[in-house]
């Protein structure tokens, strides 16, 4: 069974956390800025990209980046979820079973929310 976070272990979980969500946070604001000149373009009267071989149609484009705005919704969650967790001294306990999740694992995946035996089972 893997060992409970120490407090240099949980500070290292934390900075990794608070990393990734300024990095997502900034990958969907490129994103929303992306999905704006699609959105423009499908709108306007002569978009006619169906028959355009010259790569994805608009449709397909949209579709696309529609698709990675809600994981990276997914991915925001989760990273909150965690974030919460730390504030409330829960970080790192599987929210299943309650047992450490153990860093390594933590370390992988930080915002796991299962230790890896319930990950498993799921």
């Amino acid at each position: 069974m893997p060992e409970p976070l120490t407090d240099a272990q949980l500070a290292e979980l934390e900075r990794t956390l608070r990393a990734q969500r300024l990095a997502l946070d900034a990958e969907q604001a490129r994103l929303a800025g992306t999905l704006d000149e699609v959105r423009a373009a499908r709108n306007g009267s002569d978009a006619d990209d169906e028959h355009d071989p010259e790569g994805p149609t608009l449709s397909s484009e949209w579709s696309r980046l529609s698709g990675l705005t809600a994981d990276f919704a997914v991915g925001s969650a989760a990273l909150d979820r965690a974030a919460s967790r730390i504030g409330a001294g829960s970080y790192g306990a599987c929210i299943r079973c309650g047992q450490p999740g153990g860093f390594d694992r933590l370390d992988a995946l930080p915002a796991a929310e299962l230790c890896i035996t319930c990950a498993r089972l799921a």
